[in-house]
């Protein structure tokens, strides 16, 4: 088969590899249909991930059709639609038990980072049972797509870390696909503003669009200024870090209001310095984490009733053989206008 092959920081290649087979019971091999480019892919690519090693597939997301079972697989067959979570669980560890998909001790994130991913023609999924969800008759593969780790990890590791409550004036710096999840999802909650923070212009007309009361266009303005001007002075109840670099984690550092709350959402490969002796006596909460998937059921609900619509991060769509170019697009995001890439094979 074909695999987009991971050789070292800057390095990948569209290549044939072995395909995957069954190794354990309660692996599933899934032939994949359409697959996306992560955020964290680009940082894998940069060096930011070292426990990613050259010859590793990359990807962790994406939908397919079920080509074989292991023999403990019981509630998948070949040929049945999947929808694969970028997070696989055992469902008997610890962590399974309270829902810590994450941090499942077989498991958590391990495609694309610890074994074979989904940017290719085949993948081995292994839990199959507990990291799969079949996919409902008629349902837009694009948007499940979006399900299989953004969503998630804008509903997770923004929206509820960050305890988003109806009213609250909340600000997302970073109008990425993982930013415009967050935005999309805070919309259950009902806050009363949500502020998008962000250099792209393009981003910013879009997040309108999803929802964004207010934009803020770092390079014309000055984002905390502005924010703190807006908010008489308070700053946000919530600041949500969806980037991963230290100047979008020291803006929240500085907007958030006391009693509030900072979810970081950014995958960061390099340090950023805490301002413990301002934050302190403020009485906020800091939270950061690997998205567990635990949201997964509740989204493909809300897809199925029209609630949310993940379909519309979508700019760009490429053949599968094509991934080269789509990482050329995607990681130049604001020169391609590019939010979310779909590659179908």
């Amino acid at each position: 088969m074909k695999a987009l092959v991971y050789q070292g920081p800057g390095e990948k290649v569209w290549t044939e590899k072995d395909k995957p087979g069954i190794e354990k019971p309660t692996d599933v091999i899934v032939k994949v249909t359409k697959t996306t480019i992560c955020g964290t892919d680009l940082h894998i690519l940069k060096g930011d991930v070292p426990a990613v090693t050259p010859g590793r597939t990359l990807g962790h997301e994406g939908v397919g059709i079920v080509e074989a079972v292991g023999s403990a697989v019981q509630n998948f067959k070949p040929g049945d639609a999947v929808l694969m979570s970028c997070v696989t669980s055992c469902g008997k560890c610890a962590n399974c038990k309270r829902q810590l998909y994450a941090h499942c001790s077989d498991g958590g994130w391990i495609l694309g980072h610890k074994i074979d991913g989904t940017q290719a023609e085949y993948v081995r999924i292994p839990h199959g049972d507990n990291s799969l969800y079949p996919i409902p008759a008629g349902a837009d593969e694009e948007a499940l797509v979006m399900l299989s780790d953004i969503m998630p990890t804008g509903l997770e590791i923004g929206v509820q870390y960050g305890n988003v409550k109806p009213g609250d004036t909340i600000a997302i710096i970073g109008a990425g696909p993982v930013g415009m999840s967050v935005l999309l999802t805070a919309q259950f909650y009902s806050p009363g503003r949500i502020i998008m923070v962000d250099m792209d212009p393009a981003r910013l007309e879009l997040a309108k669009e999803f929802g964004a009361t207010d934009t803020i266009h770092v390079g014309s303005e000055d984002a905390i200024a502005k924010i703190m001007e807006m908010t008489g002075g308070l700053g946000v109840d919530v600041a949500i870090e969806a980037v991963g670099v230290p100047a979008t984690f020291d803006i929240c550092q500085k907007i958030v209001s006391a009693g509030g709350n900072i979810a970081n959402v950014g995958v960061h490969g390099t340090s950023v310095e805490l301002h413990i002796e301002d934050l302190w006596i403020k009485n906020i909460n800091i939270s950061m984490g690997l998205v567990s998937t635990n949201t997964t059921p509740m989204l493909l609900k809300t897809l199925g009733t029209g609630k949310v619509n993940p379909g519309r991060l979508v700019t760009h769509r490429f053949k599968l053989d094509e991934i080269i170019e789509a990482y050329e697009v995607f990681g130049n995001a604001a020169r391609e206008k590019a939010m979310k890439i779909i590659l179908t094979a």
